[in-house]
């Protein structure tokens, strides 16, 4: 049995993780993958590449192919003839997309504000005078009554559905007529069913309201079930399983007691018993949510590499980002299915909003770095997936929503737990940022004050244009004048840290795609060869920012320029350098690009460029008509303009009080002191005559197993002194 067999990882996919050389768990595996396979909400903090994609893929994959074939083998068909002995409850099969169903089926739920969601009672009656009590205890809309099997959800729509709604108006057949009175919340319902008549009625908190339908004896006889729909709505459901509030008409008996058949609604939409609705294709059970393109692919690869022994039945994954036709992934959801979805917050809007991709089976929600998605303006739209979602599954399993980031710690990250989580389990191995010991990050000032050597530039970098129109020529010190020396410097700079250290491998962080574009060329028009670079950020064509990014991993260019789109997640091993052009204005996103190097013990150099006065720079929002393409409006924001004044002594200032820290100053030569660490340092290899950096846990915990073993011992002896002494006394 391997390390991950004794964590409940089925061998197959075992042997898949030996095959990649993965020999043992990493600790954020083994936190994570029992929690999962258990059933419960998990948040998981850890360093970016300390393994937290496997530790929710592997168990995701896992529970995945084994309810696909568990529905193969008919399982779930037994165990839905098995609950013909079980209570009346709301169905967790027949409802609508957004409809949660709490565990005991008595209470259901909509919080879609825009859509009506129904669901349909397990069992259904051809005979006989049936009643139940629906109350309702939140604010929102519905319609209760009932329907038959081959009824809309949508209750009252179609001739086969008999509903009453809030608004005080009896619905059939899309036809609304005026009924009783308007009810809401804490209001009861009584729904009264006399099939042998066909007639039905309601009473509101015990009134009579009078027959509201006389149903024709065929749809009668196809059986009728308790029904609602609802939107933003949340209604409780008394079948006879208690006392009822209001006490039934003579002749009428709780629905409860009625010995019928359970039925439920099968592939065909008839009923039957012990019928289970068949997987749809584009109904996928488990939705992962990156970031970023590139975070999506990679995920996306490692499912592949990690189901490869999964055979009969193969797990269907469906890579869905922007960029790419739209139409090949739609005809791949409605002809291949997809069984697991791993996608970007856009494209999977556009597809759920189309209705080629359904929700009605999903059992995993899961936000990979959800701090940046958070950040990235989707809030609403996880919370609108998450409402959309049903909170029980088919099979009777409940909703499981998994977070991973680097930064659990972040406010928003809390917020959102706290509002769509079910009592999360935190698997936090990494506590308030920092900085590892193998990452030596240094900071470069870029002083134009004190030098002067802009002034006489041969050639350049191109900047960004947001001095055009100012007048900024040497020997000016206006604000505008220093910020654009600034940008001349940092292109130098740059060069400068890249010989001085001989890079040949580092990643290069820019604020903006413009700013990256112009680094690019430069670099490539100073040397082609010695710098050769490639781009990666939201600009850049999605088949262009694979290829560059797998031209990089595969060392045939020296360096990656990016913006933060790189920062989270990308794993990119041996990494020995990288180099901050501009500080990122979010203190997080620091210790994430920094944490590109020092990994696996291996020696990493962070440097960053840091421009001793106010920078002025692009800031384009949703006031900017263009969103910043051709844009030329250099004003202010504060004067409705696309510009800001970016203030890096203030930030580096800032990541420094978050660290605890003061980051070591260097000088414009680039030399970097090693005398804090002990034998000579190679970045992007381990540290000479050190050995690892940390001791192994059995080096770690053999002291304090020594003293407990001497404690254990002095304890056992003292009881048998004083055993003996007692024996002796009573003797």
């Amino acid at each position: 049995m391997t390390a991950f067999e004794e964590f409940g990882v089925l061998p197959e996919i075992a042997k898949a993780l030996e095959e990649l050389d993965w020999m043992l768990p990493t600790d954020i595996q083994a936190e994570g993958i029992p929690l999962v396979l258990g059933g419960g909400d998990v948040l998981m903090a850890a360093e970016t590449g300390s393994g937290k994609t496997a530790a929710f893929c592997l168990p995701v994959i896992q529970i995945v192919w084994e309810t696909i074939k568990d529905i193969q083998s008919g399982k779930t068909a037994k165990e839905a003839k098995a609950s013909l002995s079980q209570p009346w409850i709301m169905s967790t099969l027949d409802r609508g997309n957004a409809i949660a169903v709490s565990p005991d089926g008595k209470r259901v739920q909509s919080r879609e504000q825009r859509d009506w969601n129904g669901v349909r009672c397990t069992r259904g009656v051809k005979s006989g005078k049936w009643g139940f009590e629906a109350t309702v205890t939140d604010e929102g809309l519905c319609r209760v009554g009932w329907s038959t099997l081959q009824a809309s959800l949508d209750l009252g729509t179609d001739r086969n559905g008999f509903g009453f709604g809030g608004t005080g108006k009896k619905s059939n057949n899309k036809q609304f007529d005026n009924y009783g009175e308007p009810f809401g919340k804490n209001d009861v319902i009584t729904c009264l069913l006399d099939a042998d008549n066909g007639q039905i009625k309601f009473f509101k908190n015990g009134v009579d309201l009078g027959v509201a339908f006389c149903a024709d004896k065929k749809i009668v006889s196809q059986g009728l079930f308790p029904a609602v729909v609802l939107k933003n709505a949340e209604m409780e459901f008394n079948f006879g399983n208690k006392q009822f509030k209001h006490s039934l008409p003579d002749g009428y008996k709780p629905i409860m007691s009625a010995t019928g058949d359970i039925l439920v609604k099968n592939t065909n939409g008839e009923s039957g018993a012990g019928q289970v609705t068949k997987l749809v294709n584009n109904a996928p059970q488990a939705i992962i949510i990156e970031p970023s393109r590139e975070l999506a692919e990679q995920t996306s690869e490692q499912i592949k590499k990690f189901k490869k022994y999964l055979k009969d039945p193969e797990i269907r994954e469906v890579l869905v980002i922007g960029g790419v036709q739209v139409k090949s992934q739609i005809s791949q959801l409605q002809n291949e299915g997809a069984d697991i979805i791993v996608g970007t917050p856009g494209r999977l809007e556009d597809l759920i909003q189309g209705g080629y991709l359904s929700l009605a089976n999903c059992r995993f929600f899961i936000l990979d770095e959800a701090d940046g998605l958070l950040k990235q303006g989707y809030t609403k739209f996880i919370e609108t997936l998450h409402q959309q979602m049903p909170k029980v599954t088919a099979d009777g399993k409940r909703l499981q929503m998994i977070v991973c980031s680097a930064t659990l710690h972040d406010f928003e990250v809390k917020k959102m737990a706290g509002k769509l989580m079910y009592f999360p389990t935190w698997v936090d191995l990494k506590g308030e940022d920092a900085v590892p010991e193998t990452v030596h990050h240094v900071v470069v000032k870029v002083d134009p004050q004190n030098d002067k050597s802009w002034h006489n530039l041969r050639r350049h970098i191109n900047t960004d244009g947001v001095h055009a129109r100012d007048n900024v020529r040497p020997g000016n010190n206006s604000p505008e004048t220093l910020s654009e020396a600034v940008k001349l410097l940092k292109g130098e700079y740059c060069l400068n840290a890249i010989d001085k250290h001989k890079m040949d491998r580092a990643i290069i962080f820019c604020r903006t795609k413009l700013d990256c574009d112009n680094l690019e060329r430069y670099m490539k028009q100073i040397d082609r060869n010695n710098y050769s670079c490639v781009c990666l950020h939201g600009d850049r064509k999605p088949h262009e920012r694979k290829a560059n990014l797998e031209m990089f991993k595969k060392n045939q260019v020296k360096f990656l320029i990016c913006t933060d789109v790189a920062a989270r997640g990308i794993d990119i091993s041996g990494l020995p350098f990288i180099i901050n052009v501009t500080l990122p204005d979010e203190k997080s996103n620091y210790v994430h690009r920094i944490g590109r190097v020092g990994r696996a013990e291996r020696m990493g150099l962070a440097i960053s460029l840091v421009s001793t006065v106010p920078e002025k720079v692009w800031y384009h929002g949703e006031w900017c008509p263009s969103r910043g393409k051709n844009c030329s409006n250099t004003n202010l924001v504060e004067q409705k303009g696309c510009c800001i004044w970016y203030n890096e002594p203030q930030f580096i200032a800032d990541i420094e009080e978050h660290l605890n820290v003061t980051i070591q100053e260097i000088g414009p030569d680039m030399e970097v002191p090693q005398d804090e660490f002990e034998g000579k340092v190679i970045y992007g290899e381990k540290r000479k005559n050190m050995g690892s950096l940390y001791q192994n846990h059995t080096a770690q915990m053999a002291p304090i197993v020594k003293e407990l073993s001497k404690l254990e011992s002095s304890a056992q002896l003292l009881y048998v002194k004083r055993h003996l002494s007692k024996l002796a006394r009573t003797c």
